[in-house]
C-alpha cells in the first residue's frame, strides 16, 4: 500500500472495511455481494492506492474495457478467443516473449465481472501465468483478485451447463479469501430488496408473483423510462422509432475512430458508444459512464436541450442542466498502452437498451418484458437496475424467466455465504 495515500474509510459499511481490509492484505481475494452491493466503487476506492501499471484491471468484454478504460483478460492472458483450444492458446502464448515477460513483471490482476470468464478461459490463463513466471505455485505467485456475482449474468455457452470459472480446478487451486457486501448500497426499500434476494436465487414465492404481478402494465408508448430488451436489434429499432416521433431535424455526430483499421474494427465492434450518435432537441438520453466530476453516473437519464458542434446541453431527469463535451474512449492492448480510441459524446438514445448493456447501470425507471428470458441471472439483472419499485413497470412475467443455476447456488453455500 502506498503510506502516503490513506483511504477515508469512515463512509464505508462493515462489510466493505472488512473487505477492503482483505484487499490490503496481498491475498488472493474473491470480491462479491448483489447487485449495488458496491464492489466497483470498493475497487476503484482501492485502487487508488496501489500502482495500476502492476495491478492492472481486466475486463471480461471489450465492452467492459472501453468503459473501465483497461483491456481485457484474454488479451493479457495470450488467449485470443481461445481458437483451436486451451492447448493450442498455450502454445502460442509460450512463444510470445511480450507476453511473457509482461506476466512475469505483473505483481497482479484484478479481474471484473468474473461470471462472465469462462472455466477454460481462466483455467488456460493460470496455466500460462505459471509457464511464464517458472512457477508452481497458483498462478506463478501472481496476485489474483476476482471481482463478480455469479448469480448474475453468466459465461458465453453453446451448451446447456454453464462454463463457470469457479468450476475450474485453478479456482480451488487459488485459494481465494472471500471478501462478501451483503448491505445493498442502491435499494433502501426493504419490501424490494426482499422480492430482489428472492429472485437473485431464481425462487418465485406467492410474495414475489403478487409483486410482480402488481407491476404489470400494458405498454405506454409515450411513458418516461428505459425500455429493457433481451436483444440488441430490439432495442435499436425502439430507439430509432421514438427518435422519428420528434419533429426536430436529426443531427447525425460521427464517433472519431483512431488506430489501424484492424483496430478500429475491434473497437466499433466493442463499443458501447454507436458508430453514429443521433440525436435531435428533445430527445432523451443516457450517459454510459461517470464523471469525473461527479455531474452524472453510467445510467444518469436526461433531455437534450441544446446542441453545438463541440457540446451538447443535457437536463438530467429530477436534476439540473449539464454541459457535455466528448470525451475519449480507449481500449487498451495487452501492453496497457492504447491499441485504438474514439471520440465522442458519452450519451445513448435512453428509451431503449439490452439487459446485457444495463449491467453496472442505475436506473430510475424501467420498462421490461420478462416473458421469455433464457439466461440464469437475467431477471435479476434487470430488476436490480432500480433504485425502488416504484420505477418498475413490467409488460409481461413468466416465472420460467426467473432463472439460476443450480451450481451457483451450491458455489455460495459451499463457501458458507448466504445466497
Amino acid at each position: 500500500m502506498n503510506p502516503n495515500h490513506s483511504l477515508e474509510t469512515h463512509s464505508l459499511s462493515a462489510d466493505q472495511q472488512k473487505a477492503l481490509n482483505w484487499l490490503r492484505s496481498g491475498e488472493n481475494v474473491f470480491l462479491t455481494g448483489g447487485a449495488g452491493s458496491g464492489k466497483s466503487y470498493l475497487i476503484r476506492e482501492y485502487r487508488k492506492e496501489v500502482d495500476s501499471q502492476s495491478l492492472p484491471i481486466l475486463a471480461s468484454t471489450g465492452v467492459a474495457a472501453v468503459l473501465l478504460g483497461g483491456r481485457t483478460f484474454h488479451s493479457f492472458f495470450g488467449l485470443g478467443i481461445l481458437e483451436g483450444g486451451p492447448r493450442l492458446a498455450f502454445e502460442r502464448a509460450s512463444k510470445n516473449k511480450k507476453l511473457l515477460k509482461r506476466l512475469k513483471d505483473a505483481e497482479g490482476v484484478i479481474i471484473d465481472e468474473i461470471s462472465m470468464i469462462s472455466g477454460m478461459a481462466f483455467e488456460t490463463a493460470e496455466m500460462i501465468a505459471r509457464f511464464a513466471r517458472e512457477s508452481e505455485l497458483p498462478w506463478g505467485g501472481l496476485r489474483v483478485i476476482a471481482v463478480g456475482d455469479f448469480a448474475q449474468l453468466p459465461p458465453v455457452s453453446s451448451s446447456a451447463q454453464k462454463d463457470w470459472c469457479f468450476r475450474s480446478p485453478s479456482w480451488l487451486k487459488s485459494g481465494f479469501q472471500v471478501a462478501s457486501l451483503h448491505y445493498n448500497q442502491r435499494v433502501q426499500e426493504n419490501h424490494f430488496l426482499e422480492v430482489l434476494n428472492y429472485i437473485r436465487k431464481g425462487q418465485v414465492p406467492p410474495m414475489v408473483r403478487d409483486f410482480l404481478n402488481e407491476k404489470l402494465k400494458d405498454h405506454d408508448e409515450d411513458a418516461p423510462g428505459t425500455r429493457l430488451f433481451p436483444r440488441r436489434l430490439q432495442a435499436e429499432a425502439y430507439n430509432q422509432k421514438k427518435l422519428d416521433e420528434i419533429q426536430e431535424d436529426e443531427i447525425q455526430i460521427p464517433t472519431i475512430y483512431f488506430g489501424t483499421e484492424k483496430q478500429r474494427e475491434m473497437l466499433a465492434r466493442s463499443s458501447p458508444v454507436p458508430e453514429i450518435l443521433k440525436i435531435k432537441l428533445g430527445c432523451e438520453v443516457l450517459f454510459l459512464q461517470n464523471d469525473p466530476q461527479k455531474r452524472w453516473v453510467n445510467g444518469t437519464r436526461g433531455k437534450v436541450v441544446d446542441i453545438e458542434t463541440d457540446k451538447i446541453k443535457v437536463r438530467k431527469t429530477g436534476g439540473r442542466e449539464v454541459q457535455v463535451e466528448k470525451v475519449q474512449f480507449s481500449l487498451l492492448d495487452a501492453e496497457g498502452q492504447i491499441a485504438a480510441s474514439m471520440v465522442q459524446f458519452p450519451l445513448t438514445l435512453a428509451y431503449a437498451t439490452t439487459i446485457h448493456k444495463s449491467q453496472g447501470a442505475t436506473l430510475d425507471e424501467i420498462w421490461c418484458d420478462l416473458g421469455a428470458l433464457w439466461e440464469p441471472g437475467q431477471a435479476y439483472v434487470a430488476l436490480s437496475r432500480l433504485r425502488h419499485s416504484e420505477g418498475l413497470h413490467l409488460l409481461r412475467w413468466n416465472p420460467r424467466s426467473v432463472l439460476v443455476d443450480p451450481a451457483v447456488e451450491r458455489f455460495y453455500q459451499s463457501l458458507s455465504l448466504e445466497f
